[in-house]
């Protein structure tokens, strides 16, 4: 199993710190997310049916009718390596190690490519993964860009699988209302922007054969049917997800002043997350998370990544932290330069 974020419950043992003292910053997910209501019984005591609700508002909201509900965009990065034969597949380094590992694991050559090398290594390529933005350095790729990757891959049978866990609050760069066309592939989530991690519900948009045959790999009721009920509503609300856009933007900036307040200058990022590559990554780390704040640690390259604080007083509870390791450490706060 791969390192993710989210992993508190171990945190609270080895800092021997209570569990609900905890702050976490280690997701990137929405600690704002969208408020779910009581559900109603029959979500609990009938089984889900695929002619509920939930496609057509999915359709409406990613405005495509080609797509493909599925249990959050994890079951499709794992199966969608199944669906093709022995490949040289690319993959940005450093981005969300998920995609690399299950193409590995399941035999595929597993290139990993820095996004300056990507053009000229398309050549070699037969699949290419991009997340938009990409996970943990928030880099932005332009639709036109991928759409041009997509072009050359597609005259080799390629494709080209976009990863937009976290592009719901830049929806111009998003490609799910482009027409479908062979070889392109769009995977979203609503554990991000909605903060609806628990639920484990996402979406394909791609071709109607690829999605039937990652379908059948599937198998019927995919998503529970109080997570169909939820994601269902969450979709519908459009004044939440403009209300919520809004408030990201100034979290966002609020979060990247805070952290350049005490030295540690973030590279990049996106509206749910803050990235700072250090070399004292592994230090600063364990000094938050002495104090109960948990962040998410990468070795490779050494760096930082920084979750939005949900309350005000968690806002009060990291800029103290900050504070502390500042008056501490004034010398060693030094990050790296990544271009």
């Amino acid at each position: 199993m791969l390192e993710h974020g989210g992993h508190v419950r171990a945190a609270a043992q080895r800092f021997r710190i209570p569990l609900s003292a905890w702050l976490d910053l280690s997701t990137g997910i929405n600690p704002n997310g969208w408020p779910v209501p009581s559900l109603p019984p029959e979500c609990w005591q009938r089984l889900p049916e695929a002619d509920d609700d939930l496609l057509e508002v999915a359709q409406a909201y990613y405005r495509n009718d080609s797509i493909l509900p599925v249990a959050g965009s994890q079951a499709a990065i794992q199966t969608l390596p199944l669906l093709r034969g022995h490949s040289r597949v690319g993959v940005l380094r450093p981005a969300y190690a998920e995609h690399a590992a299950n193409w590995r694991e399941t035999g595929h050559r597993v290139i990993e490519l820095e996004p300056a090398d990507i053009e000229h290594a398309l050549t070699d390529l037969d699949v290419l993964i991009i997340v938009n933005p990409n996970n943990p350095t928030g880099q932005e790729f332009e639709p036109e860009q991928l759409l041009h990757w997509h072009r050359l891959l597609q005259k080799r049978q390629g494709w080209l699988i976009i990863d937009e866990a976290f592009i719901d609050s830049r929806l111009e760069k998003s490609l799910t209302a482009h027409p479908v066309e062979e070889g392109l592939i769009v995977l979203r989530s609503l554990g991000k922007f909605f903060g609806l991690a628990g639920i484990r519900c996402g979406f394909v948009i791609g071709l109607p054969a690829l999605l039937q045959r990652l379908n059948d790999n599937l198998g019927p009721w995919a998503i529970s049917h109080p997570s169909r009920y939820i994601a269902t509503q969450a979709l519908k609300d459009s004044q939440w997800q403009q209300q919520t856009r809004a408030a990201l933007l100034g979290q966002a900036r609020r979060l990247r002043q805070l952290l350049s307040a005490y030295g540690l200058q973030p590279a990049g990022g996106t509206d749910l997350f803050q990235w700072i590559p250090s070399e004292q990554a592994a230090e600063i780390h364990r000094f938050l998370a002495e104090r109960g704040i948990l962040t998410r640690l990468f070795q490779h390259p050494s760096s930082l990544r920084f979750g939005l604080p949900g309350e005000e007083r968690h806002w009060r509870l990291l800029q103290q932290a900050l504070a502390a390791l500042a008056n501490k450490q004034p010398k060693r706060l030094t990050n790296h330069e990544y271009s």
